[in-house]
């Protein structure tokens, strides 16, 4: 199988990409910097004709769309929406119909943040009462839109509260925090899973062999947390003797974007469709932690 990754230079298209060759098959990936990789090509999503380009000349089995604009609070930023927009919706519409022409399935990558955030029911992976609180998160379900309104063999998986090695995340963040400050402030309304981007790489292999198109939620197992929650077990498990103290989303009030309350997913059709649910979020935060001391 060939397969099309892209957003190589972020956390997830990082791990996909080594799961992918791991299992043998033939990779290309794509960012918007230069690299000298072998089978890495320089491109912007943005551009149609560079996409249709690149995926006519490569023509893969199928693609897996891990590039997007993540920075949460800048696209509230006025200059910014519309280059969140671009990249987001209009980039991956642009995937999408290259895909469609090719015929070859795509799977894009989504976020909890397509829903409002409210009440404290599990998100269902098939329901439709969209309502982003959010720039971010309209913009990934116009992309989720795109992708679902262009193709037949389409996968659209929402995850949430991500982490890897390669980028930036919550607890690289609050590691450094951590060893620089006695007492730290995290919000303890906001709840949701973790989501470790070795093992949804894991899943989006398996899935994408597959023809079990639809809509899924994969995040982590282990039960539904808050920010303090995870932030006081990733000190525990590092050793990190800094306090902890939960404060309410209000409380806190540093963000320019809105939150959502609800992040928590439902993610019974996984297993319903024969997927391999992903490991408890604690033992993935034991795992990440050896790596990235391993890496220090």
């Amino acid at each position: 199988m060939k397969v099309f990754v892209t957003g190589v230079g972020g956390q997830l298209g990082f791990d996909v990409v080594n799961e992918l060759k791991k299992r043998g098959a033939e990779c290309v990936g794509s960012d918007i910097i230069d690299r000298t990789d072998e089978n890495y090509i320089k491109l912007d999503i943005t551009n149609k004709a560079e996409v249709n380009k690149a995926l006519t000349e490569i023509c893969p089995d199928a693609v897996i769309h891990c590039a997007a604009w993540t920075a949460v609070d800048a696209a509230e930023e006025p200059e910014n929406r519309e280059k969140v927009f671009a990249v987001n919706a209009e980039g991956t519409r642009n995937l999408a119909e290259a895909c469609k022409k090719l015929g070859c399935k795509m799977l894009y990558i989504s976020t909890d943040y397509v829903f409002n955030g409210q009440g404290e029911e599990p998100w269902k992976a098939d329901c439709r009462e969209f309502a982003p609180l959010n720039v971010y998160g309209q913009s990934k379900l116009d992309g989720e839109l795109a992708v679902s309104k262009t193709l037949d063999k389409f996968f659209i998986v929402r995850i949430a509260w991500v982490f890897g090695l390669n980028g930036g995340n919550f607890i690289k963040t609050m590691l450094k925090v951590g060893k620089k400050y006695d007492t730290v402030r995290v919000v303890c309304d906001q709840i949701g899973t973790p989501t470790y981007t070795l093992d949804l790489a894991r899943l989006l292999a398996d899935m994408i062999e597959t023809d079990k198109y639809g809509f899924y939620h994969a995040t982590n197992e282990g039960g539904y947390i808050s920010w303090y929650d995870f932030c006081v077990e990733f000190y525990r498990q590092y050793g990190l003797e800094t306090k902890v103290l939960p404060v309410t989303t209000e409380e806190y009030g540093l963000s320019k974007a809105a939150r959502p309350f609800n992040s928590r997913l439902d993610k019974s059709k996984l297993a319903e469709a024969g997927f391999q649910p992903l490991p408890s979020w604690k033992d993935a935060v034991k795992r990440y932690l050896t790596e990235l001391k391993n890496n220090e």
